[in-house]
């Protein structure tokens, strides 16, 4: 197929009759649109609440156990001095 081929091939496509799409396609369209919005929106307000509530419970965590502190020995130290 050359290019003139092809470009009538086109022509013949666009000047085609559009196809008029079911009546209603739009709302329901909207509609669905809007639903995924919400739920997107809801997904993520839930997810940094999980976040928040994590910073929260380590930090009090830390707090409380204070990992870096030094733990304390187990063992005596040896005595030489008898």
């Amino acid at each position: 197929m050359n290019r003139l081929e092809r470009e009538a091939a086109a022509r013949r496509i666009m000047e085609r009759v559009q196809p008029v799409p079911p009546p209603g396609l739009y709302e329901a369209a909207v509609r669905r649109g809007s639903r995924l919005l919400r739920r997107r929106t809801a997904v993520r307000r839930v997810l940094w609440l999980l976040l928040a509530v994590g910073v929260v419970v380590f930090a009090v965590w830390a707090l409380t156990v204070q990992p870096w502190a030094q733990a304390p020995s187990e063992t005596t130290p040896t005595f030489t001095d008898w």
